[in-house]
């Protein structure tokens, strides 16, 4: 899918980024908030992005350390921070400078964490989330450096900045191909430009500040808040998130529909569009 079917591209500047984001569709609701996980960029919406611009108006976003958004290096002077309590709250900033109300949040993987700590943390901007192998209960949403450690770490940032580089580029391929269940059908110009959209600036040092904020985030404790519709999905042989994990999150969030999408591993938006589109399609009937 070519760009032109995901808008053009636009620049805000928003709690010290230069957000990349690209809106299409009626004008009017549903508004879809799209944000892809990590190693990834708004490319991973592509094939999805003209369909759902039927059913309302989109944005998709470049999130903090990915594609076209800058990197910017946390200083005191700037208060920039890659946390995702900060990156939470930069989305719902974000809506509001875009006029946007409220909007359904669709994330994928560590951008269906951030929409979930979004719903936590900001309701009020909230209609409906749609959480695809979201990472809620291991990986970027359980883990962390521990808090002992991350002075050092943070002091030697220019020096682990650069391991970063040297094993992103030597294992990216590797990574990306294991989030689909049949890796021919990411093709050598697409994956091209995933690494094209990562490798941007100081990118290293923008992955490496992500890595660097990551702490337990105790979402297991907090579901039962959540009480906005909520579509949860999961490919049926993602080796990310385990579907397991998918399973447990729909039986414990208040209203929630489980899709399990065959033939399909971490990205069912991108390996099965149209099983996708045609889960989006009836929960936003359900949401409106």
């Amino acid at each position: 899918m070519t760009d032109s079917f995901a808008g053009e591209s636009r620049f805000v500047e928003c709690r010290g980024f230069r957000l990349h984001y690209r809106m299409t569709g009626s004008g009017g609701g549903p508004f879809m908030l799209l944000l892809h996980g990590s190693f990834l960029s708004m490319r991973s919406w592509y094939s999805v992005v003209r369909p759902l611009s039927a059913m309302g108006t989109v944005v998709v976003l470049d999130r903090p350390a990915f594609g076209k958004t800058s990197r910017p290096v946390p200083s005191r002077s700037n208060g920039v921070s890659y946390a995702p309590e900060a990156q939470s709250d930069m989305i719902a900033e974000f809506l509001g400078m875009l006029g946007i109300e409220k909007a359904i949040l669709v994330g994928n993987s560590t951008g269906g964490t951030l929409a979930m700590l979004t719903a936590l943390r900001h309701p009020e901007r909230v209609s409906g989330l749609v959480l695809v192998d979201a990472m809620i209960y291991s990986a970027y949403a359980a883990s962390g450096v521990p808090r002992m450690m991350k002075p050092m770490l943070k002091a030697a940032s220019p020096l682990f900045a650069q391991l970063m580089r040297l094993l992103i580029n030597k294992f990216f391929d590797r990574l990306l191909l294991s989030f689909w269940n049949d890796p021919e059908r990411l093709n050598a110009a697409t994956l091209a430009g995933y690494r094209s959209d990562l490798m941007q600036g100081n990118w290293p040092r923008g992955f490496w500040e992500v890595f660097l904020e990551t702490h337990h985030l105790h979402f297991d404790e907090k579901l039962g808040s959540i009480s906005v519709p909520v579509l949860v999905m999961t490919g049926e042989h993602d080796r990310t998130v385990k579907v397991e994990e998918s399973l447990r999150l729909a039986e414990e969030l208040q209203d929630s529909v489980l899709d399990v999408v065959a033939d399909c591993a971490h990205l069912p938006h991108e390996e099965q569009p149209e099983v996708f589109l045609g889960a989006m399609r009836k929960f936003l009937l359900r949401v409106a």
